[in-house]
């Protein structure tokens, strides 16, 4: 059997891969070989192999990467990592949106009335110590958990929960988009509405069940990129030793209607190093817009616009390549999502992660007897960024950051006994 290992090179020109290229851009890297398989289905002479080093070495191999090629021992165990949601879930049932042990018990006996695609069921037996309406109250502070939804008693909730985490300017566009969850068994009905398509993008975005990406009891992540300290520089790596390779087999036939096969097959092979490619670019553009993080410091503002223009291509692919896609460096395994926060001022130094991570700071340290209203916060956010963003929108924020208000918190500083 003649067997020709094609070898990957980007080409310059889009259009004869843009089919396979989009599809394997947005595919995560544990899904790649899935992905190529699927194209490789309908043709004979194509076949898609997990590399032997990848397989024979696992996790080894990542730990040995950057025992090769970083100082930090931090390193060794970011670049494959297992957690579970009840992992997740039991990191997050801490103060200041579990302040006391009876809110966290009742939490962590919530999390226990789970169901596998994470909405809540009740269960007397487990939630026989706690009186229904101090369940809901603890409940519903789950909505400002991750995953996003967890906690809802239904579908329509979870979206409720979601929502309330997705910035949105336009207070019109909430409440229509409120609505039509609410009755979304007659969605139809609203297609001729102004803000229906906008709104139909948004709910679309959101991952329902919550527990769709955690079916299995956990999950290796696999980074797409490495980025390491090498001679005093901070370098880019793409984790191609993960890709899978792409082979013809011919059997050393000559015949005319091969050449539609192989021309498919060398478009995939394009398709890939397009793909690594792009992510390569993007690796970059982040070591150099979010350099001084790489160095211990936070994320700057950085949008999704930014890095498009910077790599002429349309937002919405760079919104693709970055789904579902972690980029791990001596600070950890960070989603490449965020790595993009929003600036609040017009010159683009301040983000709205360094006001989220100001307001936490804020109530952290606040005086418990006068808490802080949402009004304080916004005159003490003028004073420190010079910037005014609204009341609305520190409403918003600290909703996020799981805080309660001023006033409930006074009480919950009460029950304290603080």
């Amino acid at each position: 059997m003649l067997r020709q290992k094609l070898s990957q090179s980007p080409k310059t020109k889009l259009s004869n891969t843009l089919r396979s290229w989009l599809p394997l851009l947005q595919a995560n890297i544990e899904d790649l070989k899935e992905s190529l398989d699927k194209f490789a289905e309908d043709n004979p002479f194509l076949s898609i192999e997990e590399k032997a080093q990848t397989q024979k070495n696992g996790q080894n191999y990542y730990d040995n990467f950057f025992k090769r090629n970083a100082k930090s021992d931090i390193l060794e165990q970011k670049a494959l990592r297992e957690q579970s949601v009840w992992e997740l879930l039991d990191e997050q049932i801490i103060p200041p949106l579990f302040p006391t042990a009876k809110s966290q018990t009742i939490a962590n006996q919530i999390i226990q009335c789970l169901n596998h695609e994470g909405y809540f069921e009740y269960d007397e037996t487990i939630l026989r110590e706690f009186t229904k309406e101090e369940v809901e109250k603890i409940r519903t502070r789950f909505k400002y958990l991750e995953p996003v939804g967890v906690g809802a008693i239904d579908f329509k909730e979870a979206f409720l929960f979601a929502l309330e985490n997705i910035e949105i300017k336009n207070d019109e566009l909430y409440e229509f988009s409120k609505m039509l969850i609410l009755d979304f068994e007659n969605i139809q009905q609203y297609t001729k509405e102004k803000l229906y398509k906008e709104a139909i993008e948004m709910i679309k975005k959101i991952s329902i069940p919550p527990f769709l990406e955690y079916f299995e009891e956990s999950r290796a992540i696999v980074p797409d990129i490495f980025i390491f300290r090498e001679n005093g520089e901070i370098k880019v790596k793409i984790n191609d030793d993960y890709y899978p390779e792409i082979h013809i087999e011919t059997d050393g036939l000559e015949h005319e209607f091969l050449s539609s096969y192989l021309k498919e097959a060398r478009n995939l092979v394009d398709a890939l190093a397009m793909r690594k490619a792009t992510l390569y670019k993007i690796g970059l553009m982040i070591v150099e817009h979010q350099y001084e993080f790489f160095l211990g410091k936070e994320i700057k503002p950085m949008t999704l616009k930014d890095l498009a223009q910077d790599l002429e291509r349309n937002a919405s692919t760079i919104s693709r390549a970055i789904a579902n896609k972690y980029l791990s460096c001596d600070r950890g395994l960070i989603p490449l999502k965020d790595f993009f926060a929003f600036a609040l001022d017009e010159d683009g130094e301040t983000s709205n992660a360094s006001v989220k991570d100001f307001v936490a700071n804020l109530v952290k340290n606040e005086n418990k007897q006068k808490p802080l209203s949402d009004s304080k916060i916004l005159e003490l956010i003028l004073a420190e960024f010079k910037i005014d963003i609204g009341r609305r929108t520190i409403t918003k924020y600290r909703k996020q950051l799981g805080i309660t208000s001023s006033t409930d918190r006074k009480k919950l500083y009460e029950l304290e006994g603080s």
